[in-house]
């Protein structure tokens, strides 16, 4: 039985730990998993969802929790380890990808800006999936301009009241609560509200271009009252903290996804064209078909390079992991579109069938140049660091000249 709205937050439950990831260690544990389902995930993109046992499954292996303190029932991994999941993962199933990101990307937030009771709440939970967590933040006229939203959260006394949609919510569908980004007397803010109290509803969407297993949702929040301490870090941090630092996990981990893809794309193709014959000859013996595969290669080459460096870049704490992350996610999905769009090229028919892999990577890599920050967006932020290193500050007046070069 639901508890009642003014009912304090539960007292935190123990900590279980993590299943641990055993000698092979979490790539190890995650290469196994990912090669157990490897040929089921046609069928979920076909029926559009995940089936719960591989959702329990994942969160055994204490997967969803990789990069998590152990003390918060996570495996401790380092950047590298859970970008090499996600790799793999992203290899096999986009939308089991997701599920990954979305749950890192709330338990990355609560871990650096939740309060301890809400860390030993929540995060034991999330990091051996007992609850699945949803990231709600875009609406309808707040995409990438997140500053705009339009959800309102209001005080009432020890509660606080929640209003508004969302749309394109991953796992909106069957995610246990929700992290909401709104807006409190003006204020960005975010707060916890669990999917099971008044006033959630939820409305599947079905059909949409790629991640077509990752049960997206779209949100209303009808004066949902949840407690106040269900908020996460104080008024006015809810864009620029908490939703910061999701968002960049989440970018992080979708660079490797998109590796993965990009990854098994160019092994797919290459054992087709080895073993294809057109007129009795091989198609790899011709030069265009070989020229595609060499700049696949490349490409995926320099995106694993930049995924490997953005894991260093956080593993170091250095000021360039933000700009690293947004790298490293712009090429390797700009990687998986174009590997993806060449292998089914290559494969011809078979790779337009159903149960293409390729197919499905080339649906799911377009969605991947949009999510977590579009190219567009990519392109400025990357630009826009680079300028600045010499000097350049937006509004700042015209030089007169040019500065003069210098002899080295």
């Amino acid at each position: 039985m639901r508890r009642a709205a003014s009912a304090p937050p539960a007292a935190a439950a123990p900590a279980t730990p993590a299943a641990p990831a055993g000698p092979a260690g979490i790539t190890g544990v995650a290469a196994v998993f990912a090669e157990s389902v490897r040929d089921r995930a046609s069928d979920w993109d076909r029926h559009g969802a995940l089936p719960a046992e591989v959702r329990q499954r994942l969160g055994e292996t204490g997967l969803l929790g990789a990069d998590l303190p152990v003390h918060h029932g996570g495996l401790g991994g380092t950047p590298t380890e859970l970008g090499e999941l996600c790799a793999l993962v992203g290899g096999v199933c986009s939308a089991l990808r997701g599920l990954v990101t979305v749950q890192g990307m709330v338990s990355a937030a609560l871990a650096r800006w939740g309060t301890d009771q809400q860390r030993a709440r929540w995060l034991p939970r999330w990091a051996t999936g007992r609850e699945i967590a949803g990231f709600a933040a875009t609406e309808a006229e707040a995409g990438t301009d997140l500053a705009s939203v339009g959800t309102l959260i209001e005080e009432d006394g020890d509660q606080l009241l929640v209003t508004g949609s969302k749309r394109w919510v991953t796992f909106g569908r069957t995610a246990d609560v929700f992290l909401v980004l709104g807006t409190a007397a003006g204020r960005p803010t975010t707060v916890l509200v669990e999917a099971d109290r008044p006033g959630v509803s939820r409305e599947p969407v079905e059909g949409q271009l790629g991640m077509r297993a990752a049960e997206i949702a779209h949100l209303r929040f009808d004066r949902v009252r949840v407690p106040r301490g269900n908020l996460v870090a104080p008024f006015g941090l809810g864009l620029s903290h908490v939703t910061a630092t999701a968002l960049d996990h989440g970018r992080f981990t979708v660079a490797w996804g998109c590796l993965g893809m990009a990854e098994t794309c160019l092994e797919t193709v290459a054992r087709h064209i080895v073993h294809r014959t057109q007129g009795g000859v091989r198609l790899a013996e011709h030069q265009l078909v070989r020229s595609r595969l060499a700049r696949a290669a490349v490409e995926t080459t320099a995106a694993r390079e930049l995924c490997l460096r953005a894991a260093q870049l956080r593993a170091s704490r250095s000021p360039e992991a933000v700009v690293g992350t947004i790298t490293a996610k712009y090429a390797a999905a700009r990687a998986a579109s174009s590997v993806s769009h060449g292998a089914v090229q290559s494969l011809g028919a078979a790779g337009c069938a159903p149960d293409s892999v390729a197919g499905r990577f080339y649906r799911d890599a377009k969605v991947m140049q949009i999510i977590e920050g579009s190219e567009d967006v990519a392109e400025l932020h990357i630009a826009d660091r680079l300028l600045r290193r010499y000097g350049f500050r937006p509004g700042q007046p015209t030089p007169t000249r040019e500065p003069q070069e210098t002899a080295p």
